[in-house]
Formats: structure tokens, C-alpha cells, sequence
């Protein structure tokens, strides 16, 4: 029996969607369909979408179900997942608590370790490329992780988190000033606090490489070097830095009296830093627009300014060879002064969610 088409369309309106699809299968269907609008037989059709008879009453069904959006080819829908929502569940259980070493024999979960896993509990056999796949669409990655201090103690973090926001008030209610006028600053290092050393023994970053290939990159081996003395304020954009070639009191109170100079007229700052001898001496003069709060030992993870000295070694600072210390330093004031001249930089990675009430 001939199929009729639907009445709703006409040849010109099969030719103009032709026209305007960008997709050649689907034009060249939908010209073999107008050639039936038109009076045309189904061997003409045929010739003009260069396909049998039967294909041909195929498109028509399909037109006639869904119009020209129905010749378009879909995605077949391929081998059913290997995994349930039990698997799943049970595998992102298994990666949020890690291995255990005595009983699975790793220290991190590869790929292939959790495809045994998965055999092992469920009898689900998985090659590693698909299980990979279903992690990055649970949203997994394979990140670098950050290293947190072994004697970190439990809970200190988020308790420091919680307290914040009254320590605020009290600064401001001590200082005489509005809440809406206390500045949250930031002042950090690695091995020193409040700085971060560069050195002619410069640190080599991971850069993007042709697959099978080991990129190499210069390194000096000498040993000179210098410390940045940093401090941010999130919240304003605003940074206080200096270059110095040693680290102790004296000059943590000449950072300090830069700070100062960085804080708005009739604004008082509060400055975190962590519990370092030069922080708490009494020999330290700290000016009268600052207050300093000390986080809790041992907690690098609540200092953003961690984040600045990476992404200034990474993109400024690293993979060069200096000639002398002065070029050491010279670099480190251009890195600085990049840094400062772009305050939603230090808006994008100071920020913090606990810390965004202030």
C-alpha cells in the first residue's frame, strides 16, 4: 500500500529546509521527499537520494513522524553500561576513602586497580579506557594532590572557619571603626612566612607536551637568592610587597609598615599569619591601622596567599636562568608588580567562601 505524506508541508517547504541545513545527508533526504511532493515516483526518489526503494519508504516514515528534524542521523545508542547505580555508588565510596594498603596493596587507586576491584567484588569485567570514562562523567580527575602537615590538628580548620566572623567585630569594636571598614588581609610563604624565596635554582612546571615526548626545560644550579615578602587583600584586589635578602623581625616590621601604606584612609586591616617567632616577637612594631590574628598552627590551607606564589613561580617566575642575584631580584619586582596591576587576579584566587562576610 503507498504511504501518504503529511499534508502539513508542501515541496517548497522541504526544499527550503534543504536549503537551510547544514547537514548533507539530511539535505539530500529531504530532496528526495520533495521529489514526491511533487508527483514524483519512489524509483525517482530513490535516484535522487541514491539509495533502494525500501530506504526511501524509511525517510518517508520518518518524515512523517518527526517532519525534517526525522532525517537527521542519530548516535546509536551503542553497548549498554557495564555499571549500575550500585557499582557506581560502591566505586565512589572505594575512591572517596582511598585504599588500604595492607589489604589492597597500593597507596592510590589507579585504573586498573579499581577494574580489578570491580571483578573482584562484583564480577564486572572493565577495560580501563571505558572505567575512565565513567569516572570523568561521575567527575572525577586525576589532580595533583596538596600536601596537608602530618601534625595538623583535627578539626582546626573549620574551627578557625566558624570564629572568624566574630573575631571581625571585635577588631572593629576595639579599633573604634565600622565593620564595612576592616580590610582582610593576607600575608604568607612556604619555608618563611609572610615570603617566598626565589632562587637561581629555579622550579621546572609541567607544560603542555606532544604525547611520548619528555619536554625539557633549563635549570640553573646555583644558589642565590632573595624572599618576597607578599601580602594580599582579596576582597579589594589590593597587594603590599618587598624584596628583601633576609627574612627576620626587622624585616617583617618593614612589611608591615608597607601594608600600612596599602590600607584606605580610616580602614584598619586585619592581617592573618601564621604562628612563625617573628609574627609574635614583642620586638615587632606594627603599625596602628593593623591587627594581627595568627591561624591556627600548621594549617597552610586557610592562607590564599599559597595560591599566589604558585601561579607567579608558574607563569612568571619559573623555567628561566638568572645571571646574577640582582636579576633574581629584578625578576621577582617585575612578577610583583605584574601581580599588583591586576587586582582580579588577586580577586580570583584570594577569595574565599568562610571569609567572604568581612
Amino acid at each position: 500500500m503507498p504511504i501518504p505524506l503529511r499534508s502539513d508541508f508542501t515541496a517548497a517547504h522541504v526544499r527550503a529546509a534543504a536549503r537551510k541545513t547544514k547537514d548533507g545527508p539530511q539535505a539530500r533526504r529531504l530532496l528526495a521527499v520533495a521529489t514526491i511532493y511533487d508527483g514524483g515516483t519512489r524509483g525517482e526518489a530513490a535516484k535522487v537520494g541514491g539509495v533502494t526503494l525500501q530506504i526511501v519508504r524509511e525517510w518517508v516514515l520518518k518524515f512523517n513522524a518527526d517532519g525534517p528534524t526525522g532525517l537527521i542521523d542519530r548516535k546509536a545508542p551503542g553497548q549498554p553500561s557495564r555499571l549500575d547505580a550500585e557499582h557506581r555508588a560502591a566505586l565512589v565510596g572505594q575512591i572517596e576513602s582511598g585504599p588500604i594498603p595492607a589489604i589492597h596493596g597500593v597507596v592510590r587507586w589507579r585504573v586498573i586497580d579499581l577494574c580489578q576491584w570491580l571483578f573482584e567484588e562484583y564480577r564486572v569485567p572493565i577495560a580501563k579506557q571505558t572505567l575512565s570514562r565513567e569516572l570523568r562523567k561521575m567527575g572525577y580527575r586525576k589532580l595533583s594532590a596538596r600536601p596537608r602537615h602530618h601534625a595538623q590538628a583535627e578539626g582546626a580548620i573549620e574551627a578557625f572557619k566558624k570564629v572568624s566572623a566574630p573575631v571581625w567585630n571585635q577588631v572593629a569594636h576595639e579599633k573604634g571603626v565600622a565593620r564595612s571598614d576592616i580590610e582582610l588581609w593576607f600575608a604568607d610563604g612556604r619555608a618563611q612566612v609572610t615570603l617566598d624565596r626565589i632562587g637561581q635554582k629555579n622550579k621546572i612546571t609541567r607544560r603542555w607536551a606532544r604525547r611520548g615526548t619528555r619536554p625539557v626545560a633549563p635549570q640553573d644550579q646555583r644558589t642565590a637568592s632573595t624572599y618576597i615578602f607578599g601580602a594580599i587583600c582579596p576582597q579589594e584586589g589590593k597587594a603590599a610587597g618587598l624584596i628583601l635578602p633576609w627574612c627576620n623581625t626587622d624585616a617583617m616590621t618593614l612589611h608591615l609598615a608597607e601594608i600600612a601604606i596599602a590600607v584606605a584612609p580610616g580602614a584598619h586591616a586585619v592581617l592573618l599569619v601564621d604562628q612563625a617567632g617573628w609574627h609574635l616577637s614583642p620586638k615587632l612594631i606594627i603599625p596602628p591601622n593593623i591587627t594581627l590574628v595568627p591561624l591556627p598552627p600548621k594549617c597552610p590551607e586557610l592562607n590564599p596567599t599559597e595560591n599566589i606564589w604558585q601561579f607567579t613561580r608558574d607563569n612568571w617566575l619559573s623555567n628561566r636562568i638568572f645571571r646574577s642575584g640582582e636579576d633574581v631580584v629584578a625578576h621577582c619586582v617585575d612578577a610583583w608588580n605584574k601581580l599588583v596591576d591586576q587586582p582580579w587576579r588577586i580577586m580570583s584566587i584570594g577569595l574565599r567562601d568562610w571569609a567572604k562576610g568581612l
